[in-house]
């Protein structure tokens, strides 16, 4: 369900103190040591790094520098270059537009990106020896998925082409001139309808385009009611792109499904290079053109499943299996530059890390940490990008930075090559987290959780605790940086989270524990953490409060109707009810699929059993909720079910609606504040003023 920033702004707002207590004549030792901790403002200063290109000469990397616009109240997307040294980081394309997808021609001469400068996504491209741009498009609709063809020449791209309206319904009466109707209706036929972020989506498909790279008139060479999307290949004679798609009858019903194609950019002619039932996807052809490498995942309908990665000959023959061992799903692959082997990332125990495997299934762990890149919570993130000599530049965070560039060297030393947050952060005092794992009182299963203890700590006093919940519920927190977490603490909170039996990152049999048994022993697993929490005695058990969002929210909603030790609760974007979420959810082909043991309709007590709401009759606990208002992936109809439950429940509770936010509410800066910010006037109203 979670599916999760360019010159800073300086014109800072003024900071409001987060102190813990409301002192209305503040002196000057107390008003410098508020100034020690996190602000909400703060949120609006956020900068990290992404999308790490190489240079031709391998001795500088281009990015994208990402911060935090609070004119726009959204993601300001720049292009920077720093050298492998870490010296002369610099703005290579900035200002108030974004600039971002950069990617490199084959001769490292030239530099295509999207930007907005002129009013709509459009294609531009930078002669890198010169700084001259021109604008290579002029398209309806932004292009994704840029990709150069081997000579220069060319570029590709993927964009969506919107259908003609097929309405049945064609004799309206002519409407009067100066008459104001309500306007025409919305006829939808369509399987997939609406997606949470885009809202109800238009008639059409994504189609691949040719475009000279010192434009003119793009030209579609994908055909057919079929998406065609990224990453888009070039075969080294230039005739043809290898991509992966779902092009069958019944491609709308089968939500994860997809094969690689071969495309023939003269006259669109289509080759399935692979034929099996499963995901076959994000196809990478090697640097001699020779061998495709790609990600395959033996679908067997459960919640969480592995990717494994494969090689096969250009014409789909002779595949291999290079990671059969791996009890982790393959992400992200990259050819070495010898074509020797490929480099991809994986989650392990709560971190993304990088690894390599050789063409004969040799399989290196690197040992280097990916990250830094999800701002809101600690979830796993990260990108990185092999320099071609041995060394590969990475994203590099930690609990208490967002992502930096980083890069490592054959011997496994790094270098960082940007500090973008030490302006903000450097003179703060952030909360320090360290890891804990405990037994499950289950079956005895050791379960990882992080700790983030507030500014101050002092080991001989007692805290409140926030136990924090992630969702997915096939997904993984671990010890990075979380602005959520970050402001908990700075309120005087110590907080905790963990990965609960259904994360990932600890192979497939430990995340299917709950595979149509959702929520179950997650349950004992998070209430053993905050007992071990509780073990090391700092933490004030009257004082035990519980949020989470999404797969999280669900769990929350469980917690309060199965025990009555929290203090209160927040709820945000949950599932409530399986029966009504399962046909109301943007996904709700894949859900039903995956995440249930068939229809609904078949499996009613199975569903109701799971359901938060069939504990509604045990809930005591102040409950809020708190859902993005446009959210399609957690409806608010589940979360206005639990509020009106509650209320005639007579349990103490508030709706609270976030605006202009669908399912990634931190996806507005301002949205992050709302979110966090209500979490914690909520816990406020319940928590014991210290004595």
């Amino acid at each position: 369900m979670i599916v999760m920033l360019a010159i800073k702004n300086r014109n800072k707002l003024i900071a409001f103190s987060l102190s813990l207590f409301c002192i209305a004549n503040v002196n000057g030792v107390q008003a410098q040591e508020s100034k020690s901790v996190l602000q909400y403002a703060d949120v609006f200063e956020l900068e990290y790094a992404s999308s790490p290109v190489i240079s031709a000469d391998k001795k500088s990397v281009i990015y994208e520098r990402r911060s935090m616009d609070i004119m726009s109240d959204s993601t300001r997307t720049n292009l920077w270059q720093v050298n492998l040294d870490g010296s002369n980081n610099r703005p290579l394309l900035s200002g108030k537009s974004n600039f971002s997808s950069p990617t490199l021609s084959a001769d490292g001469k030239q530099l295509a990106y999207v930007s907005s400068f002129e009013g709509d996504s459009q294609l531009y491209v930078r002669w890198l020896d010169t700084g001259q741009t021109a604008r290579v498009t002029n398209l309806q609709s932004s292009p994704r998925a840029i990709s150069w063809s081997p000579d220069g020449s060319l570029i590709a791209f993927s964009m969506f082409v919107p259908s003609k309206s097929n309405a049945l319904f064609k004799e309206m009466p002519k409407q009067p001139k100066g008459a104001k109707w309500a306007g025409t209706a919305t006829y939808i036929d369509s399987v997939t309808y609406r997606r949470d972020g885009g809202g109800y989506v238009p008639a059409g498909f994504s189609h691949i385009f040719l475009v000279p790279s010192e434009g003119g008139t793009p030209r579609q060479i994908t055909s057919g009611d079929f998406h065609h999307g990224g990453p888009i290949n070039w075969t080294a004679d230039g005739k043809q792109i290898i991509i992966d798609a779902d092009r069958h009858a019944n491609w709308a019903m089968r939500p994860v499904e997809s094969d690689v194609y071969a495309i023939n950019i003269a006259d669109g002619k289509v080759t399935e290079l692979t034929k099996r039932l499963g995901p076959d996807s994000s196809p990478l052809l090697s640097p001699d053109g020779k061998n495709i490498a790609y990600l395959v995942t033996e679908d067997r309908k459960l919640g969480s499943q592995n990717s494994h990665l494969y090689v096969m000959d250009i014409n789909g023959k002779k595949s291999k299996d290079l990671t059969p061992k791996l009890d982790r799903s393959v992400n992200d692959i990259q050819w070495a530059s010898d074509g020797s082997g490929l480099y991809f990332s994986y989650a392990d125990h709560g971190q993304e890390q990088l690894g390599f495997v050789t063409l004969n299934g040799k399989f290196t762990a690197m040992k280097t940490k990916l990250g830094g890149q999800s701002l809101g919570r600690p979830y796993t993130s990260g990108e990185f990008n092999a320099v071609g000599d041995g060394r590969v530049v990475f994203t590099q965070g930690n609990a208490q930075r967002p992502a930096d560039l980083a890069v490592v060297n054959t011997k496994g030393e790094i270098t960082q090559l940007t500090n973008l947050n030490e302006d903000l952060f450097g003179h703060k005092e952030l909360a320090k987290v360290r890891s804990i794992s405990v037994t499950s009182s289950f079956d005895e299963k050791r379960i990882e959780a992080w700790i983030a203890l507030p500014p101050g700590f002092d080991p001989e006093k007692k805290y409140p605790l926030i136990l924090e919940i992630h969702g997915g519920p096939h997904a993984a927190y671990g010890p990075n940086f979380a602005m959520e977490v970050q402001l908990m603490a700075a309120k005087g909170y110590v907080v905790v989270w963990a990965n609960p039996r259904g994360s990932t990152s600890y192979g497939e049999e430990f995340a299917n524990l709950i595979h149509h048994n959702y929520p179950s022993q997650d349950y004992d697993d998070l209430m053993d953490v905050v007992d071990g929490v509780i073990e090391e005695g700092y933490i004030d058990e009257q004082q035990l409060f519980v949020t989470g969002g999404s797969g999280g929210g669900t769990l929350t909603a469980w917690i309060v109707g199965k025990t009555k030790r929290f203090k209160a609760a927040v709820v945000a974007k949950p599932v409530i009810n399986w029966l009504s979420f399962s046909l109301t959810a943007d996904g709700y082909t894949y859900f039903t699929e995956y995440w249930m043991p068939g229809k609904p309709w078949d499996h009613v007590m199975h569903l109701w059993k799971r359901s938060p709401l069939s504990l509604v009759g045990n809930v005591e606990t102040p409950t809020m909720l708190l859902t993005g208002e446009n959210d399609y992936r957690t409806p608010m109809s589940e979360t206005e079910q639990y509020y009106q439950a509650l209320k005639l429940q007579n349990v103490d509770t508030a709706m609270v609606k976030i605006k202009k936010s669908g399912h990634s509410i931190a996806a507005r800066p301002s949205n992050l504040v709302q979110k966090v910010g209500n979490i914690l006037a909520w816990f406020e109203k319940y928590r014991v003023a210290e004595k």
